[in-house]
């Protein structure tokens, strides 16, 4: 099966097609698909990258994620996150080619109380969120088939993300100041690019087995101070984590207050548990440090 990976510069296009020739890519062809040649903002340049690529299926992780800017930029938020989808899903469907879409947990208004199942409804409070769930709706009514698949708080061993950050600020401080406030799932994007080869493997297997939105993640739930808390534990027991309300950190879009995506659904369909966030963070700084450690 030869699969075109879009996004392959950010944390997860890059982790899947990392995977190449490991047995979680077993036969499969990982293509990257950088912007050279589908670039979201040309939709001229999807049709073509497709039939130079000639994939069986695009895993589609490319998109506007520069969550403040967008409430200042939001035609190109739109043009990317809300259009593109569209364009990708109506010329796979022209030519045959399946789709696995990453959306996100800001469709939702942040005010849940308990973790967001995948029909639950959206209500996005910024332009990030709400050019996202335009791209479900364009790519849904563009190939019915498409399969959607949000996710939230994701970060992993390389790359600017919030795991990297509080390693970094560990480097030069004692003290590190957390919002306690927004509650969410922190996800490897490691374990996530592998979960992701399964769920198309289990499409190429059984034809409309994903199709729909669909919702990943681990088990359990922490708010940044509690991820940031283990990060330390793990790393720099010496430096004291103090929780703070997020009013303290103000920003031009509004972070939800409560991120938790009910993940069940997806790891029922691979006949296997989810592994909880707290596993997952060990695993991740294990690989990242056995990198630049001596063992």
């Amino acid at each position: 099966m030869r699969v075109a990976v879009t996004g392959t510069t950010g944390q997860l296009g890059g982790r899947l097609c990392a995977l190449s020739d490991t047995p979680a890519a077993a036969g499969m062809t990982l293509l990257d698909c950088g912007r050279d040649q589908m670039d979201l903002s040309q939709p001229a340049s999807i049709p073509a990258a497709l039939d130079a690529l000639e994939p069986d299926l695009v895993i589609s992780c490319a998109a506007y994620t520069a969550v403040d800017a967008a409430e200042s930029d939001a035609d190109t938020a739109f043009m990317v996150n809300g259009a593109a989808p569209g364009h990708i899903g109506k010329a796979c469907a022209e030519r045959g080619i399946g789709v696995i879409h990453i959306s996100t947990d800001y469709v939702f208004n942040g005010r849940g109380t308990r973790p967001y199942l995948p029909a639950d409804p959206t209500g996005p409070t910024g332009v990030y969120g709400a050019s996202k769930l335009a791209g479900e709706t364009a790519l849904l009514e563009a190939l019915p088939s498409a399969s959607i698949v949000r996710v939230g708080w994701l970060y992993d061993r390389a790359g600017r993300n919030f795991l990297n950050t509080m390693l970094r600020l560990a480097s030069e401080r004692d003290t590190l100041t957390v919002v306690e406030d927004q509650l969410g799932c922190p996800t490897h994007a490691g374990d996530f690019a592998q979960d992701l080869l399964q769920w198309a493997r289990l499409e190429a297997d059984e034809p409309g087995a994903t199709a729909g939105v669909h919702h990943y993640g681990h088990a359990g739930i922490t708010s940044w101070h509690g991820f940031a808390s283990a990060i330390m534990r793990h790393r720099a027991p010496h430096v004291e984590v103090t929780p703070v309300s997020s009013d303290a950190f103000p920003t031009a879009a509004t972070r939800p207050t409560y991120s938790k995506l009910d993940e069940r659904a997806f790891f029922a369909r691979l006949k296997k548990p989810p592994i909880s966030w707290e596993q997952a963070l060990e695993r991740c700084l294990g690989a990242k440090f056995a990198m630049t450690e001596p063992s």
